[in-house]
C-alpha cells in the first residue's frame, strides 16, 4: 500500500511567495483570507485526507462498487468517511456563505482538490462533480432553484453529476436523442439514456441532482438545440425535503481499468421529472460553466496522483539496495538513490510535479479574478487567460500524470508491477484523466483552432511572460533561465506563424500537429512557473538554505532537463500529415 504525506510546506511557500496578480490581491472578499488561515486549513485537510481518505484507495481498489437489484453500493468505509468529509465541512469550501458556503478562494480549494486527488480519487469522484453542478446552478439558474437546491448541495447531504454522454455521441453533443417534453406547469418530462456518468448512482448522499443535456421537440438541429435540465434522483418538496422517487435509474455500472472505488454509470432516465436551467436551447453556455472548472480539476487529479507517486518511489529509492553506482569502491550494494538514472527519473518527477503545482496557483488566482474582480474589463482579460491555459493543465497535466505513474512502477522494478506496493494502482487509476471531461486529443484541437488561430489570446500570455523575464535578464543566476525562456518563446512563434500558415491550406498538418503544440504550451507554462519560483528562492535563500536550495536545484534540472523537449516537439509537428494521411494501414 502506498502512503502519502500532504506537501503543505510547498503549498504554503507558492501562498505565501507567488501571490503576485496584483487584480487578485485587488478582490475585497479575499483580503482577510491571510496565512494563518491558510496554513489552519491545510493542516487540517492534510489530516483527513492522510488519515481516513488514503487508506480508502486500496479499500476501494480490492472492494468495487456493487451493483444489485437496481441499487448501487459504495465500498466498505466509504460512507462512514463521507460522513465525516461533510461534517467537516469540506464540500464547502468555496462555495458562497449565502448557501452554507465557507467562501475560500480558488487559490486554497486548488490545494485541497491536490490532496484528495493524491490521496484517493475514487472517493474524491462522489463530491467532485457535486462543485461543478453548484457552479452550474449558481451561475445559470433563477433565485428558487438555487434556494431549493443549493444549501443540500453546498452540505454535501445532496450530491450532484454531468450527465452528457450517450452511446452514439460523446465529443459530438449535437447528437443527443434525450427528449425534454415541457408541462403546464413549466417543469419537463425528460426521457433517454446516459453512459459513463461518474458517481450516476450511489448510498452516500440522500439525493443525487443530475444535470441532464436534452433537447426540447421543436427546436433547432444539432447543439443550437440543447437544453440543460436539473433532474433530482428524488423529487425535492417545497420545504427542500426528499420526495418520492424520481423516473431516474440506474441499468448497470461499469468494470473498469481504475477507479474502481467509484461508480460509472448507465442512466435512464422515464419520464423524469426536470427545470430548466437557464435559457431554452443555450444548453451547452451554461454546462460549460460546469465543465470548464471541471477540466482544471481533472488536471489537478493528475498533478495528485503524480504528487503520490513521487513521494512513494523516492522513499522506495532510500531503502532499496541493488548494484553498485559508480562511485562506489567497496563491494556492497548501495541504495538505488544513488544511481544516476533513478536520480534522474526522481528529478523528472519531482521539477514536473513543482512546476505543476505552481502553474495551478497561478491559474486559480486567474479563475478568482475572472469570477470576482469588480472591473469588467479585468475580469474578461483574466476570463481569456483562464480558456488558454484550461486545455492546458487538464492535458498536460495529466498526460504527465501517466508519465510520472509508469516512470514511478519503473523505480519499483517487478515491485511496482505487483498490486502489494500499490503503484500500479496510481497508473490505472490516473488513466482515466486523459480521457474523461474531454479527451486530450479534442483539448489539443480546442486550444489551437479555437484559442490560437482565432484570437490574440496566446499573445497576451507570451507579453505576460515576457513582462515577467525582462526586469530579471540581466541579473546572473537569472540570465540562464531567462535566455532559455526567450529562445523557446521565439519557438512557440514560429511554431503558431507555422499553423496559421497551414491552416490556409492544409488543416490536416495543423490538426496532427495540436498535441504537439499543447506540449510546447505547457513545458513554456511551467518554464515561466520556475522562472518566477528561482527568483523568489535567490531572494529568500538566507531565510531557509536547504529548502531553496533545492528548489533552484530543481529548477537548473528543469531547464537543462525538461525544457529541451519542446525542441523534439516542434521539429516533429512541422514535418506535417501528410505521411499519417497517406497511410494504408493495410
Amino acid at each position: 500500500m502506498t502512503t502519502y504525506n500532504a506537501p503543505v510546506e510547498e503549498m504554503m511557500f507558492l501562498f505565501n511567495n507567488l501571490k503576485d496578480n496584483k487584480n487578485y490581491n485587488e478582490i475585497e472578499k479575499f483580503k482577510k483570507i491571510n496565512s494563518d488561515l491558510v496554513k489552519d486549513i491545510l493542516d487540517q485537510a492534510a489530516k483527513i485526507n492522510q488519515e481516513i481518505v488514503h487508506p480508502l484507495a486500496k479499500i476501494g481498489d480490492e472492494n468495487p462498487c456493487i451493483y444489485e437489484n437496481g441499487i448501487v453500493r459504495s465500498p466498505p468505509g466509504y460512507k462512514k468517511a463521507y460522513t465525516k468529509f461533510i461534517s467537516d465541512g469540506w464540500t464547502s469550501l468555496s462555495c458562497d456563505p449565502k448557501y452554507g458556503g465557507q467562501g475560500m478562494p480558488k487559490t486554497v480549494s486548488t490545494f485541497f482538490e491536490e490532496m484528495l486527488s493524491s490521496a484517493s480519487l475514487s472517493f474524491k469522484l462522489y463530491s467532485e462533480l457535486s462543485i461543478g453542478a453548484y457552479n452550474c446552478i449558481l451561475h445559470h439558474a433563477d433565485e428558487k432553484i438555487k434556494n431549493k437546491f443549493l444549501p443540500k448541495i453546498v452540505e454535501g447531504k445532496w450530491s450532484g453529476t454531468m450527465c452528457l454522454t450517450e452511446s452514439q455521441c460523446g465529443t459530438d453533443l449535437g447528437l443527443i436523442k434525450t427528449k425534454a417534453c415541457k408541462q403546464n406547469d413549466g417543469s419537463f418530462l425528460l426521457t433517454g439514456q446516459k453512459i459513463f456518468i461518474t458517481s450516476g448512482d450511489h448510498d452516500l448522499t440522500e439525493n443525487i441532482i443530475h444535470l441532464v443535456l436534452a433537447k426540447i421537440p421543436g427546436g433547432p438541429s444539432g447543439t443550437k438545440g440543447i437544453s440543460l435540465f436539473l433532474v433530482p434522483k428524488f423529487n425535492v418538496n417545497e420545504d427542500s425535503t426528499v420526495g418520492s422517487r424520481n423516473g431516474v435509474n440506474t441499468l448497470s455500472i461499469e468494470s473498469k481499468m481504475g477507479i474502481k472505488g467509484s461508480p460509472t454509470c448507465v442512466l435512464n432516465f422515464d419520464n423524469a421529472k426536470g427545470f430548466l436551467i437557464g435559457e431554452e436551447n443555450k444548453g451547452l453556455n451554461s454546462m460549460f460553466t460546469m465543465m470548464n472548472l471541471e477540466r482544471i480539476i481533472v488536471g489537478i487529479q493528475g498533478l495528485g496522483i503524480a504528487e503520490t507517486a513521487y513521494q512513494n518511489s523516492l522513499a522506495y529509492a532510500k531503502e532499496r539496495k541493488q548494484g553498485k553506482s559508480n562511485s562506489n569502491k567497496e563491494n556492497q550494494t548501495d541504495l538505488i538513490i544513488k544511481h544516476a538514472d533513478i536520480r534522474r527519473s526522481l528529478l523528472n518527477m519531482k521539477s514536473i510535479i513543482e512546476g505543476q503545482r505552481s502553474l495551478a496557483f497561478w491559474l486559480s488566482q486567474q479563475v478568482d479574478v475572472s469570477l470576482n474582480h469588480p472591473e469588467q474589463k479585468i475580469r474578461k482579460s483574466a476570463e481569456e487567460l483562464v480558456s488558454l491555459i484550461t486545455p492546458v493543465v487538464k492535458s498536460f497535466f495529466t498526460d504527465m500524470g501517466s508519465e510520472i505513474t509508469s516512470e514511478a512502477i519503473q523505480v519499483f522494478g517487478g515491485y511496482g508491477y505487483t498490486k502489494d506496493q500499490g503503484i500500479e494502482q496510481l497508473y490505472r487509476d490516473n488513466r482515466i484523466t486523459p480521457i474523461y471531461e474531454g479527451t486530450n486529443s479534442v483539448q489539443a484541437i480546442d486550444l489551437v483552432f479555437r484559442k490560437v488561430l482565432n484570437n490574440k489570446i496566446l499573445s497576451k500570455f507570451v507579453t505576460l511572460i515576457k513582462d515577467e523575464i525582462k526586469n530579471d535578464k540581466d541579473k546572473v543566476e537569472l540570465k540562464k533561465f531567462s535566455k532559455i525562456i526567450e529562445h523557446n518563446l521565439s519557438l512557440l512563434l514560429e511554431f503558431t506563424n507555422w499553423l496559421e500558415d497551414k491552416n490556409k491550406n492544409n488543416k490536416d498538418d495543423v490538426s496532427s500537429a495540436c498535441n504537439d503544440f499543447l506540449k510546447v504550451l505547457g513545458y513554456i507554462s511551467l518554464g515561466y512557473s520556475w522562472f518566477k519560483t528561482t527568483k523568489v528562492s535567490l531572494e529568500k535563500l538566507s531565510e531557509n538554505k536547504n529548502f531553496y536550495e533545492e528548489k533552484i536545484n530543481t529548477a537548473k534540472y528543469f531547464f537543462d532537463k525538461i525544457f529541451p523537449r519542446i525542441e523534439s516537439h516542434y521539429n516533429s509537428a512541422k514535418t506535417g500529415s501528410d505521411n499519417i494521411m497517406n497511410a494504408k494501414f493495410n
